[in-house]
């Protein structure tokens, strides 16, 4: 049997031998031609193969529809033999009636390449390729990103600066309130929080002859600041 062939039998399993769990428990050595994130050898095995493919599927699910426009961005991911077209078709059809079980997925992949977290950042980077193909980023979709991200171990700030590169910056990122770099280090991201604070603080802007009328909207921005700077402190477990 040709390791492609091996999809066909992981597709009856999909669909007769007790769902996505089976065909993942019954799966054995294979490959996908999968366009960065293969072993040396170029095999990550037929496990990771159904993984991707129904993760990609979920998540073009995640905001209740799938589109053409989302099943045209999981092809550009692989490179399939017109052979096993139909076979990868049917578990992506199968696991693209509903979300759930994704999470399942997600973890497979995280356990084939947990040493190997740029690979984990390319699966990430095709999934938003899926969520956005349709032009509009759904609320459950980023949702779905920042879960899978959560599994793969990309912490807050990993994540943010993932989404930013599909996305441009969001401008509630506390990073971007206080114009850090996500690489930042403590010191910096201290440092910064501090001369934000004298720079915005109403004491400050009095002296500096600015109308009374900006003391509100200085307020509200100290408030921005005080709060991003507390995010970062939580996310990172640092003491502030």
């Amino acid at each position: 049997m040709s390791i492609w062939g091996k999809i066909s039998g992981a597709a009856a399993g999909f669909l007769f031998g007790g769902g996505p769990i089976g065909a993942l428990a019954g799966a054995f050595a294979g490959h996908v031609l999968f366009d960065r994130g293969a072993r040396e050898d170029g095999e990550p095995g037929i496990v990771f193969t159904i993984a991707i493919i129904a993760l990609s599927a979920k998540m073009a699910k995640a905001d209740g529809t799938v589109t053409a426009d989302e099943i045209e961005a999981f092809g550009r991911m692989f490179r399939v033999p017109p052979s096993e077209e139909a076979s990868v078709r049917r578990i992506f059809n199968l696991a693209r009636q509903d979300t759930a079980g994704y999470e399942i997925y997600a973890g497979q992949i995280a356990r084939t390449f947990r040493d190997r977290p740029a690979v984990l950042e390319d699966v990430l980077d095709g999934l938003f390729e899926i969520a956005m193909a349709d032009g509009v980023l759904h609320p459950a979709e980023l949702e779905f990103l920042e879960r899978v991200a959560d599994i793969f171990g990309f912490a807050p700030d990993a994540f943010r600066r993932i989404r930013a590169s599909h996305l441009g910056p969001d401008e509630a990122d506390p990073y971007v309130v206080l114009g850090v770099e996500y690489s930042a280090s403590e010191e910096e991201i201290k440092r910064t929080y501090r001369l934000l604070v004298r720079e915005n603080h109403p004491d400050s802007l009095m002296a500096r002859g600015v109308p009374e009328e900006f003391l509100r909207l200085a307020n509200e921005k100290l408030a921005a600041i005080n709060t991003a700077y507390a995010k970062i402190m939580q996310e990172r477990r640092l003491a502030s």
